[in-house]
């Protein structure tokens, strides 16, 4: 059996990584496909992704036992992808995860063949859908910002041209089948 492909979406807060994500679960029932959750220190009450929420010394914990493939932190938050994902790979699945722009380096290091998408938004959306998700104050939603202009405009991403961008500013389903037209070429 061939092995699988790592599909990593990444794209600021509020670019709709996780909506695209659950609706593109739909349309891949049944199929070698797996989307991994991720581990983060933000609260379980947190509107938006489905993440397996814990404490940041729980995080720091299972990082020493080695639990993740992956591991970043961004805007005051760990995250953390489990190793579950090199069973899948290995056993032929695409999987696809949430991953940061800061981290695709470490990322392609560890998975070299990985599709790497970015998720982009006109900035007035990203704006407006960070106020209206009610997770960050004004201060934060700033910090945010300009986070994703600092990332998306750095010279790191906007030379590579291996990143695959998907605007997801208008109707979520041309994202979702745009990306269904990845994976299904993956």
């Amino acid at each position: 059996m061939n092995a699988g492909r790592l599909i990593y979406l990444m794209g600021p807060s509020g670019a709709g990584k996780d909506s695209v994500l659950q609706n593109l679960q739909l349309h891949l029932e049944g199929r070698r496909f797996r989307v991994a959750r991720r581990v983060t220190t933000r609260s379980a009450e947190a509107v938006g992704e489905r993440a397996i929420a814990v404490s940041p010394s729980e995080f720091d914990e299972r990082e020493r036992a080695g639990d993740f493939a992956m591991v970043w932190r961004a805007n005051g938050l760990a995250y953390g992808i489990l190793k579950e994902i090199d069973k899948w790979l290995a056993d032929g699945c695409q999987v696809i995860v949430n991953g940061s722009r800061g981290y695709l380096q470490e990322a392609r290091r560890r998975y070299p063949d990985l599709l790497a998408v970015l998720l982009e938004v006109e900035p007035a959306i990203l704006r407006s859908r960070l106020l209206s998700r009610g997770r960050e104050d004004a201060a934060q939603i700033e910090a945010r910002l300009a986070r994703s202009a600092d990332l998306t405009g750095s010279a790191l991403v906007q030379s590579d041209e291996r990143i695959v961008r998907l605007d997801n500013s208008g109707n979520l389903d041309n994202a979702v089948q745009r990306l269904l037209q990845l994976v299904a070429s993956s």
